[in-house]
């Protein structure tokens, strides 16, 4: 006689507003989430090395473009996926990145320069491309909110304060690739330590979920 194998029970979970479990799906979810980040913590990383280490070679500012191309993709795929409770900052994150990324193709097709060049030299630009990192830091808050993660909590006033010093002018050249060179490195720390975690607390509480879905619907 032989026996077959019999799946194991799915783990019950005790949630706020009443029992759930965790899905096959909302386990892919959470590791397209983490994949979307890397790619673009990646991206960035590598971007910014090469501008701090060739910043004015012809060659490495055209490879800027795409790879903030890679980016944009990486980040776009960790806001579809990502889980937050408040429906309404969810959508808005995703509407920034949407703008940013608009403005983002805009001046890339429009300018006499390569993308690099034409954020440089044009700081009001920020008011376009700076979306897509409002976006970014989004994620980077409700990372230091939700799992107290040190890295994220240097890395959420870090960036908008980078933003506006070059849309200001009011940091030196040093200071800002020193301000680059942290971020690059955090955001992968946090990408890094984002692929070792365990999976659940990245989904929360799917009973909250449910009920704010419910209380949508009967709005």
């Amino acid at each position: 006689m032989t026996q077959t194998a019999q799946s194991p029970e799915p783990i019950i979970y005790q949630g706020q507003f009443g029992d759930f479990t965790i899905t096959k799906s909302d386990r892919q979810g959470v590791i397209i989430y983490r994949i979307g980040l890397m790619i673009a913590a990646l991206s960035f990383a590598l971007g910014s090395a090469l501008v701090l280490w060739q910043g004015n070679n012809p060659t490495v500012i055209q490879t800027l473009t795409p790879l903030m191309v890679c980016f944009c993709l990486g980040l776009g795929i960790s806001l579809a996926t990502i889980h937050i409770y408040m429906a309404i900052l969810h959508q808005i994150l995703q509407l920034f990145w949407f703008i940013g990324t608009i403005a983002t193709v805009i001046f890339a097709i429009n300018g006499s320069e390569p993308l690099a060049l034409v954020v440089y030299n044009n700081p009001v630009t920020i008011f376009g491309v700076g979306f897509i990192f409002a976006a970014l830091t989004g994620i980077y808050f409700k990372e230091a909110i939700c799992f107290n993660r040190l890295e994220t909590k240097f890395l959420t006033p870090l960036v908008p304060f980078l933003l506006l010093s070059h849309l200001g002018s009011f940091l030196s050249i040093e200071a800002k690739e020193f301000l680059l060179g942290t971020w690059a490195f955090l955001f992968i720390v946090f990408a890094i330590r984002k692929a070792f975690q365990q999976i659940p607390p990245d989904i929360g509480d799917k009973s909250v979920f449910e009920y704010l879905h419910q209380q949508k619907n009967q709005a």
